[in-house]
């Protein structure tokens, strides 16, 4: 199989005929690309160091305002799949992407499901592959509006219909969310599919690489969010719970909402949004119950047991994730009491290990997913060091943490707490690649030998110990 090693991050592609390769589909932009490749280089052996893609948001901060948002408007039009080109994706060939990040070799299990950095610290710890149970994609959207998501999904009805009908084995949720994604939402639509069933490489990939009876982990991001059902295996929603805000704050009343609207060239009196029949659903980063009932009758077939870890919110499993691996490292003769909070893209779970650090992942910058750091933090064992790597979300928001607060979880070091200059220093207008955890990471002291791979088994029942008071259901 091809290597992460000679695998060419591609960051942009002009739409201008032939069928897009997987890594021209896959958004740069999503937690599941950056996710795939980290796991990736670490079952390599190697670090996060040559993750330099800078998120499209951070482009052209020298240009005025108005010009800039034009400007980023093209380059994400041109990062973007053209629609015309939808039909021609082929959900088999992202998978056999994906599988081709990793090394062929047998593995003790594997770990599934929704992208999440503590999947990727997990599967790190145990030595096993993470399979994504979905990609994203942007779409361009020409004549599109920040503040029409009416539009978004006329527009996206005849996008999902060719893409779902040459791809009968994907379900796709797409999402408006100008809270999160600033006003690339009025030139492209965020498509994110999810697999219906265990595609074909996956399958040839567990049959040629999955030790016999391995144990099989399915993760599932349990949120919930207004969603619409816009039709046959296409569902619809605005906003979502990564942004840090409420599904009340997307309402046309909402002062929230017209905040953001104006950060983003939108105006709240002309937000269009359809009407939600279906109150609440999973949201969009959730497994669909097909694809985990698939996994379940493979596994079956093959002689492996398919233990589920839900997660209510990301913070659960980070925590967990943290408290196991502090036991793994004391486990083995190490401390356990150094500890790095990544957030974001800035993450490297190969430097992690090398250096015997305890990793808690945020998921974005939003206010509430780094208080959540700071009560975890609060509530353990004290660390003599905290690195904090706060990833800028690349726009300002009332929703957004502010540099005060990620000193204050820095604070919780008994030695020394650092929050990174480098990220600090463009907060919260300007992301910086992935390779600055690398950078950061780089500096901390050894401490080898690594510990032994962590059985699946012991993974397990440390989630479920660490886990289940924080409303993480391990079965």
């Amino acid at each position: 199989m091809r290597g992460a090693g000679r695998v060419r991050e591609i960051t942009g592609w002009l739409a201008t005929g032939g069928v897009p390769a997987p890594q021209q589909i896959v958004s740069p932009d999503s937690p599941c690309r950056v996710l795939l490749a980290a796991t990736a280089r670490a079952l390599h052996g190697r670090d996060c160091d040559d993750l330099r893609y800078l998120p499209i948001l951070s482009r052209f901060r020298s240009t005025p305002e108005p010009l800039r948002r034009a400007a980023v408007a093209r380059a994400a039009a041109r990062a973007a799949v053209a629609p015309q080109h939808v039909g021609e994706i082929d959900g088999d060939q992202i998978a056999q992407w994906v599988v081709e990040h990793y090394p062929q070799r047998w593995y003790p299990g594997v770990v599934f499901g929704s992208p999440h950095g503590g999947a990727v610290h997990l599967a790190t710890a145990m030595g096993v592959p993470w399979l994504p149970s979905e990609f994203e994609m942007a779409v361009h959207w020409p004549q599109g509006s920040v503040d029409d998501p009416a539009g978004a999904l006329v527009h996206g009805g005849g996008v999902v219909d060719r893409l779902l009908g040459a791809n009968p084995g994907l379900a796709v949720r797409q999402v408006h969310d100008p809270a999160g994604r600033g006003h690339l939402v009025g030139c492209t639509i965020t498509l994110v599919a999810r697999w219906c069933e265990l595609p074909v490489p996956y399958r040839r990939f567990l049959a040629a690489c999955l030790a016999p009876a391995s144990p099989v982990i399915m993760l599932r991001d349990a949120r919930t969010w207004p969603v619409l059902d816009a039709g046959t295996r296409h569902s619809f929603q605005v906003g979502g719970p990564a942004s840090g805000l409420e599904p009340d704050d997307y309402l046309p009343t909402s002062e929230q909402l017209g905040r953001v609207l104006r950060h983003t060239g939108g105006d709240r009196s002309q937000w269009r949004a359809p009407a939600v029949a279906c109150p609440i659903g999973f949201a969009e980063h959730s497994v669909e119950p097909a694809f985990e009932e698939s996994v379940g009758s493979w596994a079956e077939t093959a002689g492996s047991a398919l233990h589920r870890v839900l997660f209510p919110r990301p913070e659960a499993l980070s925590a967990a994730t943290a408290d196991l691996y502090r036991g793994w490292l004391r486990g083995a003769g190490k401390t356990g009491n150094r500890c790095v909070i990544e957030c974001g893209r800035l993450i490297d779970p190969w430097q992690v290990v090398r250096a015997g650090l305890v990793p808690y992942w945020c998921e974005n910058a939003a206010r509430r997913t780094v208080s959540a750091a700071e009560w975890w933090l609060a509530g353990s064992s004290s660390f003599s060091s905290v690195d904090v790597l706060p990833e800028p979300p690349g726009l300002d928001s009332e929703a957004v943490a502010g540099l005060a607060q990620w000193r204050a979880v820095a604070s919780f070091g008994r030695r020394r707490g650092a929050l990174d200059r480098v990220a600090a220093r463009g907060y919260p207008g300007n992301p910086v690649p992935t390779r600055r955890a690398t950078e950061v990471l780089r500096g901390q002291p050894y401490d080898l030998p690594r510990p032994a791979p962590l059985p699946v088994g012991a993974a397990l029942g440390g989630l479920r110990e660490n886990g289940t008071s924080l409303g993480l259901l391990v079965c």
